[in-house]
C-alpha cells in the first residue's frame, strides 16, 4: 500500500491546479488519474474564455500546458489508475486504486463529470455508431452528412458551430423555444446556412440496427411525432458527476454533486472537492482552476493543523 500526505483524484484543470499548489507547499502528493491529464479539455475543440489567451487555445494544447506545469516537482507522483472507492479509517483516508490501496492524510476530489444521456433504449448500443458526445473526436466521420445535435446551452452551440464546418446539414434540437447559450453563440449559429432549428422538440426514440439511421422527434406543443433521418446525433444536455464509492458522511446535492464551503471543504474534515464535481452554478475551466488552488490551500492548512478530526 502506498502512503502520502495528500491524494488528488482527477487530473483535469482542478486536479492539476490542486496538485501544483500542494507540491509548491512541499506536501508529499499523489495525483491519480485513469487517463491522460486534461479531463474534458481533451474533448473540447477550443477554449476562448480562459484569461491569457485572447485568441483562444485548443483544448488539447491547454491540457498539455497544464500537464507540463506539474512535471518538475519531485514531491508529486502521478499515478495512472482508477480510484473506485474512498473510506475513512481513523484519522486517515484509504483510496481503492485499481487493485491497490492508497492511504492519505487528506484527499482532494477533482473527479469531474461525464456527459448526461438521453435515457433512451439503444443509446448505449449506438454510442460510437452514430451517437457521440464529442464533436472534435467524431465530427470528421460525418463530413458531408446530415446530423443532429441535442441541447441548447453553450456546449451544444459551441460544438454545433464546429460541426457546421464539415456536415451538410445540422438539425439543432432543443426542448425550449429559445436557447440558454450566450448571445455570441446564438448569433453565430443562427447565421449558419446549414443549420435547421428544431425548437420545442425532444428525441423520443433512436433508430438503426448496426448504426444510427434516424430519430423520432416529438413536438412538445402538439405532442405529434415524426421521423428525422440522420446519420449522426451529438448529445450535449449537461453533465453528471463521476465519483468513486464515497462514505455516506460526505454530503451531496440532489444531483449527486459534492457540497462544499467556500474553501472547498466537504462535510468530512480532510476531504475536499474542487472543479465540476462540486455543487455550484458555474462550471468553467477558469473556475475549476480556482477551485483547485483554493482546495490545495485549505488542505495544506488542514495538514499543518495536525489532521485533527
Amino acid at each position: 500500500m502506498r502512503r502520502c500526505d495528500a491524494a488528488v483524484v482527477g487530473a483535469g484543470p482542478a486536479g492539476v491546479a490542486a496538485a501544483l499548489y500542494l507540491a509548491r507547499f512541499g506536501v508529499n502528493t499523489v495525483l491519480v488519474e485513469k487517463s491522460a491529464p486534461g479531463g474534458l479539455l481533451l474533448t473540447t475543440f477550443e477554449v476562448k474564455n480562459y484569461p491569457g489567451f485572447p485568441k483562444g487555445i485548443k483544448g488539447y494544447k491547454l491540457a498539455d500546458l497544464l500537464s507540463y506545469h506539474i512535471q518538475p516537482y519531485s514531491n508529486l507522483t502521478h499515478v495512472r489508475a482508477e480510484v473506485t472507492g474512498l473510506r475513512l479509517e481513523g484519522r486517515h483516508m484509504v483510496l481503492t486504486v485499481d487493485e491497490d490501496r492508497l492511504e492519505a492524510d487528506c484527499v482532494v476530489l477533482c473527479c469531474g463529470v461525464g456527459y448526461r444521456k438521453l435515457g433512451l433504449p439503444d443509446e448505449d448500443r449506438l454510442l460510437g455508431r452514430g451517437l457521440s458526445h464529442c464533436a472534435m473526436c467524431d465530427g470528421h466521420f460525418f463530413r458531408g452528412r446530415r446530423i443532429g445535435v441535442v441541447g441548447g446551452g453553450n456546449s451544444a452551440l459551441e460544438e454545433s458551430l464546429y460541426l457546421t464546418k464539415t456536415v451538410a446539414e445540422l438539425h439543432l434540437i432543443h426542448r425550449r423555444a429559445a436557447f440558454r447559450a450566450a448571445p455570441v453563440y446564438v448569433d453565430k449559429i443562427k447565421a449558419a446556412d446549414n443549420v435547421v432549428m428544431e425548437y420545442n422538440s425532444i428525441v423520443t426514440a433512436l433508430h438503426g440496427s448496426d448504426k444510427l439511421e434516424g430519430v423520432t422527434l416529438k413536438r412538445l406543443p402538439t405532442g405529434t411525432e415524426e421521423f428525422l433521418p440522420i446519420e449522426g446525433l451529438f448529445i450535449f444536455i449537461g453533465f453528471e458527476p463521476v465519483l468513486p464509492d464515497l462514505p455516506a458522511e460526505i454530503v451531496r446535492d440532489e444531483r449527486g454533486f459534492i457540497v462544499t464551503d467556500a474553501e472547498m471543504r466537504s462535510s468530512v474534515p480532510g476531504v475536499f472537492a474542487a472543479g465540476d464535481i462540486r455543487s455550484k452554478l458555474c462550471r468553467q475551466v477558469v473556475t475549476a482552476v480556482g477551485d483547485g488552488a483554493t482546495a490545495a490551500n485549505a488542505a495544506n492548512s488542514y495538514l499543518e493543523q495536525g489532521n485533527a478530526r
